[in-house]
């Protein structure tokens, strides 16, 4: 079954951590994806552009709105995915909860429909 991990984090945050911090982190990342290609489980992901690029898109009453920023005020915002191919739903939980920004931040576990 695949899933989708989306990954929230607040990049605010984020540049305030010293160097080392953030290098765990993606050391971290980096440990967890090698296991996940070893094994055949990753499927793809990518991070995403900082939320402050983000475009809102509407249309309503026939006119399309386009405002600047995510939809939600909100100081965290999702900042990438990764999708995995794994037997249950429970190991994709327990991916998620490796994650690193699961421990300060969240992340949101979601099956794929199709495809």
């Amino acid at each position: 079954m695949k899933y989708m991990l989306l990954i929230y984090n607040n990049a605010a945050a984020f540049e305030t951590m010293s160097e080392e911090e953030s290098s765990a982190i993606f050391g971290q990342v980096d440990v967890l994806m090698k296991e996940l290609q070893a094994s055949g489980e990753w499927v793809g992901g990518e991070a995403l552009a900082d939320a402050v690029r983000t475009k809102t898109v509407k249309v309503r009453d026939g006119g399309t709105i386009v405002t600047d920023g995510p939809f939600l005020e909100a100081k965290e915002h999702l900042a990438g995915y990764l999708t995995v191919d794994v037997a249950s739903e429970e190991r994709a939980v327990e991916i998620a909860a490796r994650w690193p920004d699961a421990s300060r931040w969240a992340m949101e576990v979601r099956q794929v429909i199709g495809g």
